[in-house]
């Protein structure tokens, strides 16, 4: 059953005088089991709405509406469908203490792939789970396939359903949905000919498969050699090249790359960044992969509108990882603001050197390394850093950071420029 969390007023539910809390329990007779049954089933015109009032109280309403009437029922959120497996390189197991109490939730759930992107293992998923994403359409999807071969899926995610990835992506492509698929590149697990065996198997499944990502593994100093290590220059440019094969394949054959690396693994290699036509529309930015490039080209287009802060001082928070690239933009930054510009590389301490990005930076970090404020600063921080709640990785409150920054202005933001315009 789905708990109404709000009505809209004006509504049909409004009219209805459903009130906050209420049940939803059945449509036309059929369980409604969360929120993408709820809107499935609240599509048609005419249907029938049996709802639990708080106090127990049943009542079945018959509902006709025209097309595009909202019903006006809110939902509360789902209760989030938990992961399965133990996977040798799962982030999760490489978190301090201190980390935000939402990294802790190991989520395996195809409703926040299809609302939001994030990748699933369909390892929770049986023949009733996969059969409801064929008959309510839920598509895309972003499954993490990490390997094709079974016996090597296995032993990735340590569950015995793993390697029956091969049959479930068939299912849902004979259905007619469409996935994005993902690979986490894990040195002598799923790379070399393990990874030329799952790039031919997936393009061989057809257009269904609308991409591939292939992405470094990322490990902590609490995880790291437990029992993954990281890829090495030479491992991740061999991984650059196997993708680079296969975007000349797609590029000949279905007319855009379809197989992708992850920024990071450009870096790690030691490789140029590819330019912007590598991405081609460029949908996969939250793994990673063109987010740098999509970074630099922002840069540039915004630039023009940085405000004047002459003989002030901008400081740029970052990671190791951007810290090259924003060193870069630097000296025209400075040009059209006026201001000095300096580059602030944090060491992540949180969770150990090897984490370089900015989205993992933590708020003690960031004020060690800031170090003391003046008059007519401004400090721009990464905005990936903050969750939803405005709080850093390591919990630390964002409204904390700027009361240590004082007499600072904090502002933040995905692209600096954008940041500053702000102003």
């Amino acid at each position: 059953m789905v708990r109404i969390a709000e009505i809209e007023n004006g509504s049909i539910a409004d009219e209805l005088n459903l009130e906050i809390g209420t049940r939803v329990v059945r449509i036309d007779g059929e369980r409604v089991r969360d929120g993408i049954d709820l809107t499935f089933k609240l599509s048609d015109t005419v249907f029938e709405l049996e709802t639990e009032a708080p106090d127990g109280q049943r009542i079945i309403y018959e509902i006709e509406r025209d097309p595009g009437t909202p019903v006006g029922i809110v939902p509360e959120p789902d209760t989030i469908r938990e992961c399965a497996n133990k996977c040798v390189f799962c982030f999760i197991d490489g978190n301090p203490k201190d980390v935000r109490d939402s990294l802790w939730l190991r989520d395996d759930d195809f409703r926040l792939s299809f609302s939001y992107g994030s990748y699933v293992t369909l390892t929770n998923l049986g023949p009733k789970g996969l059969q409801r994403l064929v008959d309510q359409r839920i598509s895309p999807l972003y499954v993490s396939v990490h390997a094709t071969e079974p016996e090597v899926r296995e032993r990735l995610l340590a569950n015995e359903r793993a390697g029956l990835i091969m049959d479930q992506l068939r299912y849902l492509l004979d259905g007619g949905l469409e996935v994005h698929t993902q690979v986490v590149l894990c040195p002598e697990f799923n790379d070399g000919e393990h990874l030329d065996r799952t790039i031919e198997e997936l393009w061989a499944l057809g257009e269904g498969v609308a991409s591939l990502s292939v992405v470094p593994v990322g490990l902590t100093k609490y995880n790291v050699h437990r029992p993954v290590r990281p890829l090495e220059r030479d491992e991740a440019r061999a991984a650059i090249d196997q993708v680079d094969q296969a975007r000349d394949r797609a590029a000949g054959e279905r007319g855009f790359g379809w197989a992708y690396t992850a920024d990071e693994m450009y870096l790690i290699a030691g490789r140029d960044l590819p330019d912007t036509a590598y991405y081609d529309e460029g949908a996969l930015h939250e793994n990673g992969v063109g987010a740098v490039r999509r970074f630099l080209d922002g840069f540039d287009a915004g630039l023009a509108d940085v405000p004047r802060l002459d003989g002030g001082r901008v400081r740029l928070v970052t990671g190791r990882s951007m810290a090259p690239f924003i060193a870069q933009k630097a000296a025209r930054l400075a040009v059209a603001t006026g201001a000095e510009v300096e580059v602030v590389e944090v060491t992540n301490r949180f969770y150990g050197e090897s984490v370089t990005i900015a989205g993992l930076l933590g708020g003690e970090d960031i004020l060690t390394d800031l170090g003391e404020s003046r008059d007519g600063d401004v400090v721009v921080l990464p905005a990936e850093a903050l969750n939803a709640d405005d709080l850093f990785i390591d919990s630390v409150p964002r409204a904390r950071v700027e009361e240590a920054l004082a007499p600072a202005r904090v502002v933040s933001g995905y692209e600096i420029t954008e940041a500053l315009a702000g102003l």
